[in-house]
């Protein structure tokens, strides 16, 4: 009898055991496997949805060409020295220089956090480009040549036409981009550059 109850109540326990072995098994599945999957999939949707939200074509599109642009303006402020005196240019142009430089180290590193290639200081002139306010090659190259008030006046309707094509560009981003740091860069790009084509259209006239 003894022997009998024993033998009972060893299978009765190994049954209970193998019962809960196979719930907590499957239960166990569901919450550290259904449970953690679900986590990763919600985390990597999220994820997703703030990366898109971070940023859009608008903002890529101005910052590769805003690199571009504000090297040629660059450039341009670098041929002041040695072809005039006048201080009011000279002052605009390191100004300018000044200013941009910096922006497009922004303009580079917010490309780069994008996951979008290099910017490059050559831009594709065909087209719209040529609207924004880019110098052909022909313009730099007579530019070159002037000195005296004949440069001071031709860098001068240059650069009024080259921060319109700027100011356009940052406007559209402005209108158009999602990413914030981007377009407090496009603000602070048609603040400065309105003043400075104010300061310039004085200057010409």
């Amino acid at each position: 009898m003894n022997t009998w109850k024993s033998a009972a109540i060893g299978s009765s326990a190994l049954a209970l055991v193998v019962g809960v072995s196979a719930c907590g098994g499957s239960m166990g599945g569901m919450d550290m496997g259904g449970g953690s999957q679900m986590n990763m999939s919600g985390s990597a949707q999220t994820s997703s949805v703030a990366q898109d939200a971070a940023f859009n074509q608008a903002d890529v599109t101005f910052a590769k060409d805003m690199y571009p642009h504000h090297a040629q303006a660059v450039e341009m402020a670098g041929y002041v020295k040695g072809r005039t005196t006048t201080p009011a240019v000279l002052a605009l142009a390191d100004q300018i220089s000044k200013a941009q430089e910096p922006e497009m180290t922004t303009l580079k590193s917010l490309l780069t956090q994008w996951g979008q290639p290099a910017p490059s200081a050559q831009m594709d002139m065909s087209g719209s480009m040529a609207m924004d306010g880019m110098m052909s090659s022909a313009d730099m190259s007579k530019l070159q040549t002037l000195s005296g008030t004949a440069f001071d006046r031709e860098w001068l309707t240059m650069m009024v036409a080259h921060h319109t094509g700027a100011i356009a560009m940052a406007t559209k981003e402005i209108q158009s981009g999602k990413s914030a740091e981007a377009k407090a860069l496009a603000q602070s790009i048609v603040a400065a550059q309105r003043t400075e084509i104010a300061t310039m259209n004085k200057l010409l006239d």
